[in-house]
């Protein structure tokens, strides 16, 4: 029987978890996410059985991802009368189903010594974080490495990426719990040189610039007008007058689903008119009975070179899971291929960009994946276009651009994300954002396109060696489990 360890308990598991969640953008106090962490782990170490440990692991995990994740409500409140019912309920379901993951951790760290519970669940956690990003198509959202975003020690991405620093974090806090003042010590020294190492990485010499201006536009249209069929000439003037704007440029971007109208040739021939160089613009596109989310690269022409579809989809927000088959006993409206949502673009795949090079289009929650980024061709800079729109102003859109920093840094290539609501800029090769259109602000920047570097140990090796490395710690800590029942 699951015996119910108590309320009390749970509430303390659920606002430590809520205390970890404070380490991501856009507040970034990551020395929270340790302190929570550790004492989290303290908790555990006095859980009595798998059982209590599991409901532990449950509502900490509960409480980390409703306030890392409290931008989900939004997308019901663009039509608050119809969906802002929902609002609580999409919250309570999606904190509780991903912190099962969090449950899984902590039952398995309970069958270890007492004294190797919070080094088993800095490990178990992190195998779980990166199930997590995988599962059912992945969320890898609010990992606990991306605390680092914007400080010195998200430079190690570019040699043990997301699921490395998650590993990292939770150890820097585990340790002290496990050993005491040596712990402490370790995890102090092991501190001073993830930050070291990322200053350094920072101070390397680095290639200049390239000499192409990207002009990236920020049409600012709220998601309550963005379909509106009343405002859609206006939203697309708009658009066309930012591409319009003087100034240098060699390319123009549009964030995602930036036009309002279906692809056709007058779209392409008024985007061509009003930009003069070719633009890569966000623009639904059909075939047959099937919808895309789209990126079409625009020639001067109006011709269109390339068409890059969305492939890594949004669960119930792009498409609905199974929907071909309910379309097949006659739920069309929810089918993927056949009704209202979108259909699935055939992968990954770089763009010859003539004089700019390669980029590696990321369509809106692309970036969040860093599997979505290899390729058998390595680009010379990834672009994002997004429409953040749906995350609301508080958390969402600063999260989502913390996270498209890290895959700059694990590539070592420069980013350009345009997004139609913010934050729109120019990131470099070690994720530093050079220029950047706030958030709420229409307008467009003209950017230098900065160079990358050379191919990083991440984007070579992938995951592989911190799996590698979370399969040994898993296996030295289930031989001593041995050694201590013997």
């Amino acid at each position: 029987m699951w015996r119910f360890p108590g309320w009390p308990r749970m509430g303390a598991a659920f606002g430590l978890g809520a205390v970890m969640a404070l380490g991501q953008a856009p507040i970034g106090f990551w020395w929270l996410t340790l302190a929570g962490f550790a004492a989290l782990c303290v908790l555990l170490q006095r859980a009595t059985g798998w059982k209590a440990a599991a409901w532990t692991g449950l509502f900490a995990g509960a409480g980390y991802f409703a306030l890392a994740l409290n931008w989900i409500i939004e997308p019901f409140l663009v039509d608050p009368v119809t969906y802002g019912w929902m609002a609580p309920f999409a919250v309570i379901l999606i904190s509780f189903g991903l912190a099962l993951f969090w449950a899984l951790a902590a039952g398995v760290s309970t069958l270890l010594p007492t004294g190797r519970r919070a080094i088993g669940f800095a490990v178990f956690l992190t195998l779980a974080e990166f199930l997590r990003g995988h599962v059912l198509t992945g969320f890898p959202w609010a990992l606990p490495g991306h605390v680092w975003a914007g400080w010195a020690p998200s430079q190690l991405a570019a040699w043990i990426g997301p699921n490395g620093l998650t590993l990292l974090t939770l150890l820097l806090a585990a340790l002290p719990v496990a050993w005491r003042w040596k712990g402490a010590v370790v995890s102090a020294l092991a501190l001073i040189a993830a930050f070291g190492a990322g200053w350094w990485r920072l101070d390397q010499p680095e290639p200049p610039d390239t000499d192409h201006i990207v002009r990236i536009i920020q049409p600012n249209a709220a998601q309550a007008m963005k379909w509106d069929p009343d405002r859609a000439a206006m939203l697309f003037q708009r658009a066309l007058e930012l591409s319009a704007a003087p100034g240098p440029k060699d390319i123009v971007i549009w964030p995602e689903t930036s036009v309002p109208y279906l692809l056709d040739d007058h779209v392409t021939e008024s985007i061509a008119a009003a930009s003069g160089v070719p633009a890569a613009v966000g623009v639904q596109r059909t075939e047959g009975a099937r919808a895309f989310n789209s990126l079409a690269v625009v020639q001067p022409d109006g011709s269109i070179s390339d068409i890059y579809d969305k492939h890594h989809l949004v669960p119930f927000g792009e498409y609905m899971p199974l929907g071909d088959l309910l379309a097949r006993v006659g739920i069309s409206a929810f089918a993927a291929q056949v009704g209202n949502g979108y259909s699935a673009g055939p992968g990954a795949r770089v763009l010859d960009m003539a004089a700019l090079g390669r980029a590696l289009p990321l369509i809106c929650y692309e970036a969040v994946f860093p599997q979505d980024l290899v390729v058998a061709e390595r680009p010379d800079w990834l672009l994002q276009i997004t429409n953040d729109a749906w995350f609301g102003t508080l958390t969402g859109p600063y999260q989502h651009l913390s996270q498209a920093r890290l895959r700059a840094i694990e590539q070592g290539l420069p980013l350009v994300r345009a997004a139609n609501t913010g934050v729109s800029g120019m990131v470099d090769a070690k994720g530093r954002i050079r220029q950047s259109l706030p958030l709420g602000q229409m307008g467009h920047l003209d950017a230098a396109l900065p160079a990358p570097l050379p191919p990083t140990p991440y984007s070579r090796f992938g995951d592989w060696p911190v799996l590698a490395v979370l399969v040994l710690l898993a296996a030295l800590l289930a031989g001593l489990r041995r050694k201590s029942a013997g």
